[in-house]
């Protein structure tokens, strides 16, 4: 079971405008990408039990930097990165975005996992798929959060979500990519994505540190 305590202690770090400009590559890290209504900063507060923690807006598109939040120290970290495909930005800056968005899925070594947010109602649209298809390219597990699933009764949700495992399967890449539905409103799916997250950042077969009690 994942520990919630572990997303508690999450903190601001620093922002990057581009991948040259973020933090060392020492540690690892997981992403968090999607449209720019996909619900990705209230993911990350629920996620980490602070409402405050990633900027929220009722207009879509104002996080436009690479966001590092450290969890305890800084080699465990949560990374926000700029929503994409429908802020009301200059053709130029979109370009800038999806620049930096490809460099750092595909250049940055410490990722070890993204997830994809995606509003239920309209999944996989295009740059969903271009991101989902940059990922797979590089080897990189994906997790799909099928957000504000409370906008949908448990049925819709659930078939919803049958639809996207299908696709992903059919599409052959459902041994690296997994989905989930997910509602930062009530909370739905929080314990899965703890858990999905925790793997990647702390993989369980890692060496546990010896045992004093058991020395000699």
């Amino acid at each position: 079971m994942a520990d919630p305590n572990l997303f508690r202690k999450a903190r601001f770090l620093t922002s990057a405008p581009g991948l040259h400009q973020c933090p060392p590559e020492t540690g690892c890290e997981v992403a968090f990408a999607g449209r720019s209504n996909a619900g990705k900063s209230s993911a990350i507060n629920t996620l980490t039990r602070n409402g405050k923690l990633a900027r929220t807006s009722k207009t879509p598109g104002r996080t436009q930097l690479i966001n590092f939040f450290a969890l305890g120290d800084d080699q465990l970290r949560l990374v926000d990165l700029p929503g994409y495909g429908y802020a009301k930005v200059p053709l130029a800056t979109k370009q800038q975005w999806q620049q930096n968005l490809a460099q750092y899925l595909q250049g940055r070594q410490t990722l070890r996992g993204l997830v994809l947010l995606m509003d239920i109602r309209h999944p996989l649209q295009t740059y969903d798929t271009t991101m989902l298809n940059w990922a797979v390219e590089g080897n990189m597990p994906v997790h799909l959060l099928l957000t504000k699933a409370d906008k949908l009764s448990r049925g819709a949700s659930q078939s919803t979500l049958n639809q996207v495992r299908q696709h992903l399967k059919k599409a052959r890449v459902h041994e690296l990519v997994t989905a989930q539905t997910f509602s930062s409103h009530n909370g739905e799916g929080l314990e899965e994505l703890e858990s999905v997250i925790q793997g990647w950042l702390e993989p369980e077969d890692q060496p546990s540190a010896p045992d004093a009690s058991n020395s000699p």
